[in-house]
């Protein structure tokens, strides 16, 4: 009798544990199946980045974590017909403190890629670990920056992107979210893309893409954060497509 107890205590951790992990990566979310797929999603004739190629560095959001796997960039390739070079790892910072962070995964990036565009996420782990945000520098020298900070790692990036692939620089941020840390971090990439020059499609402060009711929130949502496909595809999508559509060329 304990036996029999013992294993259907088991049973119910596990389903329970198993019910919160497939929810946490989206695995029942209705926002992830049927119209809201990458199976369903028709190319657009002629459309003006069509053929081009595009590189996409980030983390969780450019990878698709809460969309098993498929995020905006996916769509892109799909609905643009794009050469998308997703760099995506989940969980990682802009400062470069890991071998997995975006400044060392910049550096395995194929540098003979004839790139059209560069395309880097605004990481909210920075703003979760509380990374130190840094300054902007005076400086243009690559080598100077400090990526131990957030300003310096975005710094780096936007020089060696430039340097390397010699393409447009666009970097995204995330949909507002309760995270003052974060805004920070929004305001100092403003500041940043004065000195560089650079396109920034700005979620967190567009007051369309925030206003948005719980209903929808439900469906383009897993969490606070991580968008469903349907959230990429309906939600984000068209402001993304005509951001590269003014940029690249």
């Amino acid at each position: 009798m304990k036996k029999k107890i013992i294993i259907l205590s088991v049973l119910s951790v596990l389903i329970i544990a198993g019910g919160y992990v497939g929810n946490m990566f989206g695995v029942f979310a209705k926002g992830n199946y049927g119209e809201y797929g990458l199976e369903n999603t028709v190319a657009i004739e002629n459309s003006p980045i069509k053929d081009k190629t595009i590189i996409f560095l980030g983390s969780s959001v450019t990878y698709g974590y809460g969309s098993l796997g498929v995020s905006f960039a996916d769509f892109l390739e799909k609905s643009d017909v794009i050469y998308a070079v997703k760099e995506a790892v989940s969980g990682t910072t802009l400062v470069d403190e890991k071998s997995n962070s975006y400044v060392s995964r910049l550096k395995t990036i194929d540098t003979n890629i004839k790139a059209d565009a560069f395309v880097c996420q605004l990481s909210t782990n920075d703003a979760t670990k509380e990374k130190p945000l840094g300054k902007v520098s005076d400086s243009f020298d690559m080598n100077s920056f400090d990526t131990q900070t957030v300003a310096g790692a975005i710094e780096y990036i936007i020089a060696y992107a430039k340097d390397t692939w010699n393409c447009p620089v666009i970097f995204y941020t995330q949909a507002k979210y309760d995270s003052e840390y974060y805004g920070e971090m929004v305001t100092l990439l403003l500041e940043i893309q004065k000195k560089w020059d650079i396109h920034i499609i700005d979620f967190w402060n567009d007051e369309e893409i925030n206003n948005i009711t719980e209903e929808e929130r439900k469906l383009y949502l897993v969490d606070n954060i991580h968008p469903t496909k349907a959230g990429y595809k309906i939600w984000w999508l068209p402001k993304i497509q005509k951001s590269l559509y003014e940029v690249v060329k």
